[in-house]
Parts: structure tokens; C-alpha cells; sequence
């Protein structure tokens, strides 16, 4: 397990699955705006393509997420996108509601960053959110990331375009204690 100040990522159990599926995928509100492709329902008892984990998949490593004090469930965390050629990849978290307004995030982003720059020898990390997604703006800036510019209207979400922001932090501007 890798262990920040507050959460620890560890390996996907099958018995995360169910919370993780009814917390955050089965909320289309939320689902819709954590992921680029739209939501769709998934029949009870199928394998979840957002869940379940392929350890044969270099380009994606999924973390389910746990408070370090009593090993709780709070949410996923992913680096995706890995590029071993360019040595850059991409970071997502998804909290469970109760689990939010907490510090998680600042806490994930930080492990996440360790994970990409010192496990895995990586140059850049980079974060795409919605442009209100204050919580996830404020975890990344917190842990050195950089706004790199803004996607106009190129999240379809709910009905409405949004606006994305894009983040980018490199390892030589990494400061591991800068958590904030």
C-alpha cells in the first residue's frame, strides 16, 4: 500500500467493487461529470469496465482509496494514460460522497504524484477537471500543479458544454511536502 498523510491507495478488493458502483457510478449526476463518456447503466452482477481491474493493462493503474486510521473505503484513485516512451500519464480520483470536504483529495493527489514520479520514474503528471470543480483545482494547485489552459466548452455534461481546465505538474517542480 502507499500511504499519504491521511489515505493509503491500495489494491482493488472485489468487495470494493459494490460500494464503489452504488456510490459513484450509479449517481449519473456524478458518473457524468467524472467521466468523459456518457453514462450508461450496467446490469447487476456484469464486470464494470470502470471497476474492475486488469492487471495485464499497463497503460491504467487503478487504487481504491482508504482512510490510513481504520482501512475505510473512501474512494478510487487512478493513474491512466501512462506513457513509458514520453514518461507522462494522467491522474483521476473519485471520493465517495461522505468522504468529501475532508482534505482526501489534497492526500490522494500527493500519493498519486509519489506513485508517478518516484515508483514509476515519470516527468509530467497531468489533471484534466471541470472548470467548477473547485475542490479538485484546489488538490492539484496544492500539490504544485501549474493551469496549463482551459478546453472551452469540451465536456459534454448533463445537457450543457463545460469548460475544462488542464493542469500539468513536472517532476522537477515536485516538492513531496507541499501538500498544504
Amino acid at each position: 500500500m502507499l500511504r499519504g498523510s491521511k489515505v493509503g491507495l491500495r489494491a482493488r478488493h472485489e468487495d470494493d467493487i459494490p460500494i464503489l458502483r452504488t456510490e459513484l457510478y450509479d449517481d449519473v449526476a456524478n458518473a457524468s461529470r467524472a467521466d468523459g463518456r456518457p453514462w450508461r447503466p450496467i446490469t447487476p452482477g456484469a464486470e464494470d469496465p470502470r471497476l474492475v481491474v486488469d492487471d495485464e493493462e499497463q497503460g491504467r493503474v487503478p487504487f481504491s482509496v482508504v482512510e490510513l486510521g481504520g482501512g475505510t473505503l473512501i474512494g478510487t484513485a487512478t493513474l491512466w494514460g501512462i506513457d513509458n516512451h514520453s514518461r507522462s500519464a494522467h491522474i483521476g480520483l473519485g471520493l465517495l460522497p461522505s468522504s468529501r470536504g475532508k482534505g482526501y483529495g489534497t492526500d490522494v493527489v500527493a500519493t498519486l504524484c509519489h506513485y508517478g514520479f518516484v515508483v514509476r520514474g515519470l516527468q509530467r503528471l497531468q489533471i484534466e477537471t471541470l472548470s467548477d470543480n473547485a475542490a479538485m483545482l484546489r488538490s492539484a494547485e496544492r500539490n504544485g500543479f501549474v493551469r496549463e489552459g482551459v478546453l472551452r466548452s469540451s465536456a459534454w455534461v448533463m445537457g450543457e458544454f463545460l469548460d475544462e481546465v488542464l493542469l500539468g505538474l513536472l517532476v522537477q517542480e515536485w516538492k513531496p511536502d507541499s501538500k498544504g
